[in-house]
C-alpha cells in the first residue's frame, strides 16, 4: 500500500496537481489504509481555525500588500538615504537597510526586489558602484528581514509547531524576540562587508542635511510610527499579536488610502483579493498538511525518522550540519511557505530528540530559507531579479556568490550559538 501511495502522489505531482490536492490525497489514502474515520480531516480543519495566532496571518499579509502597492518604498529609500547616505558606502548600506525593513513589513522578498529594485539599482550604478556588485547587493538583500517582526513566515512557523502539541510551548512574541539578534547579525555583518569591499571606491560624498532630513521625515510622517508601534505593541505586552495585526492593518489602510491617497477603491479591491488569495492558499495547504501530519504521527513516521537519523548521525553537532545542508537545498527548490508546511512537522520532533529548542530550530530554518532564495540553480530571488533587471541568470549566480558566503558565515553563527535565538530565556 505504501508503494502504491507513493506512486500515485508522484503521478499527481508529475501532472501538475495543486500542492494541497497532493497532500490531501496522501492524508485520505493514509487514513483509509489505516482504517481511521476520514472525519478526522474535517476535525483537523476545525481545530486549526480555533488557533488564536491564525488571526495575525491574514491581517499582516493585507497590511504588507497595501504597503507594497503604495509609494512607501520610495519614502523609505529617501528617509534612509538622508540619515545613512553620508556614511562610507552610504547608498549601498541604505539599499541594505531599506530592503531589510521592507521585507520585514511585507513578508515577501520577491516583492522587495520588484518594488525597490527599480529605484536602487539605477541609483547604485549612477553613483559609480560596480554593476556586478550592485546586482548582487539588491538581489541578496531582498531576502533580508525574514527574521524580523512582523515576519509572516515566523508567524506561520509558530502556528504549525503549536498545532503539533509537542509539550514545549512558546508564544509568538518569544518567536519574534528570537529573530531579532540573528536578523540584525545578518544585516550588520553584510553592512560591514559592503563598507569594506567598497572602501577604495572614489565617489562624491553625501553630507547630512537637516532641511533634507526634515523633508524626508515629513514625507514619511504617517508611516514612521508603524515599526515602533509594532515593536512596542508586541514586546511591550500592551497588545496581543492578533490585536497588533488588526490595528496595523487598519492603520496602513487609512494612511495609504485616505491620507496619502495612493490606492483608490479599485486598487484596494485588487489588493484585498490578491492578499486573501495568497492567505487562502496558505491556510488550505496548512490545514491539509496538519491532517497529513496526524497520519504520520499515527504511523510513527517521525519516530522512525528519528531512529534512522540517530543511527546514522551520532551527535548534535553533526545533525545541525546535515540539517543546514538539507534546508539550503530545500530552500533552493521550494518557496518558503511550502517548505514550512511540508517539512517542519517532520523535522521538529527529530530536532527535539537532539535537544534543540523549537524556537532555535525555527530561526535556523528561516535563516536557511533566506539563503535558499539565492541558492543556484533555482533560487526564487535569482529568477525574480533576472526578470526584473533583464540580466542572464548566470550573471546573477556570479553576482550573489560573495553575499551568499557572508550569509553562510552568519548562518553558522546562528546555528552554533543558540544564545542569539534564546537570549530572552536566560
Amino acid at each position: 500500500m505504501t508503494y502504491v501511495l507513493i506512486m500515485l502522489l508522484l503521478l499527481m505531482m508529475l501532472f501538475g496537481a495543486p500542492l494541497f490536492a497532493v497532500i490531501l490525497s496522501a492524508a485520505l489514502m493514509g487514513f483509509y489504509s489505516a482504517k481511521i474515520d476520514l472525519s478526522i480531516i474535517a476535525i483537523e480543519l476545525l481545530r486549526m481555525t480555533e488557533t488564536p495566532l491564525l488571526l495575525a496571518l491574514p491581517l499582516f499579509t493585507f497590511a504588507g500588500y497595501i504597503l507594497s502597492e503604495s509609494n512607501a518604498s520610495e519614502r523609505l529609500i529617501k528617509l534612509t538615504r538622508v540619515f545613512f547616505g553620508w556614511l562610507p558606502a552610504g547608498l549601498a548600506i541604505v539599499s541594505l537597510l531599506a530592503c531589510a525593513v521592507f521585507t520585514a513589513l511585507t513578508g515577501a522578498s520577491g516583492v522587495t526586489i520588484v518594488a525597490l529594485g527599480a529605484l536602487l539599482l539605477p541609483a547604485l550604478l549612477k553613483e559609480g558602484y560596480d554593476e556586478k556588485f550592485s546586482l548582487g547587493l539588491v538581489t541578496s538583500t531582498g531576502s533580508l528581514g525574514l527574521l524580523l517582526p512582523p515576519s509572516i513566515p515566523l508567524i506561520l512557523y509558530g502556528i504549525i509547531v503549536q498545532q503539533m502539541n509537542l509539550g514545549q510551548s512558546f508564544t509568538l512574541t518569544e518567536l519574534f524576540m528570537a529573530g531579532l539578534l540573528p536578523g540584525l547579525l545578518m544585516v550588520v555583518v553584510l553592512a560591514l562587508w559592503v563598507a569594506w569591499i567598497t572602501r577604495h571606491r572614489v565617489a562624491e560624498k553625501t553630507s547630512f542635511s537637516w532641511p533634507q532630513a526634515f523633508d524626508a521625515v515629513c514625507d514619511a510622517a504617517w508611516e514612521l510610527p508603524l515599526p515602533f508601534f509594532i515593536f512596542l505593541g508586541i514586546f511591550g505586552g500592551f497588545f496581543a499579536v492578533s490585536e497588533v495585526a488588526a490595528v496595523t492593518a487598519l492603520y496602513v489602510l487609512i494612511v495609504e488610502c485616505f491620507l496619502y491617497k495612493e490606492i483608490n477603491l479599485k486598487q484596494l479591491i485588487n489588493v484585498m483579493s490578491q492578499s486573501m488569495q495568497m492567505v487562502g492558499g496558505i491556510l488550505l495547504i496548512l490545514a491539509v498538511s496538519m491532517a497529513f501530519t496526524n497520519y504520520l504521527v499515527d504511523a510513527e513516521v517521525p519516530m522512525w525518522l528519528f531512529e534512522w537519523v540517530k543511527e546514522n548521525v551520532d551527535s548534535r553537532l553533526t545533525f545541525l550540519i546535515v540539517l543546514n545542508l538539507f534546508l539550503l537545498v530545500l530552500g533552493a527548490i521550494l518557496d518558503i511557505f511550502s517548505a514550512l508546511i511540508i517539512v517542519v512537522p517532520l523535522i521538529v520532533p527529530v530536532a527535539l530528540g537532539y535537544g534543540i529548542h523549537p524556537i532555535h530550530l525555527g530561526i535556523i530554518f528561516l535563516a536557511n530559507m533566506q539563503i535558499g532564495y539565492l541558492t543556484p540553480p533555482v533560487g526564487m530571488n535569482l529568477f525574480i531579479a533576472s526578470y526584473r533587471f533583464c540580466r542572464p541568470i548566470t550573471e546573477l549566480y556570479q553576482a550573489t556568490l560573495p553575499f551568499i558566503l557572508i550569509l553562510l558565515l552568519c548562518l553558522l553563527i546562528i546555528t552554533y550559538v543558540p544564545w542569539l535565538s534564546l537570549w530572552f530565556l536566560d
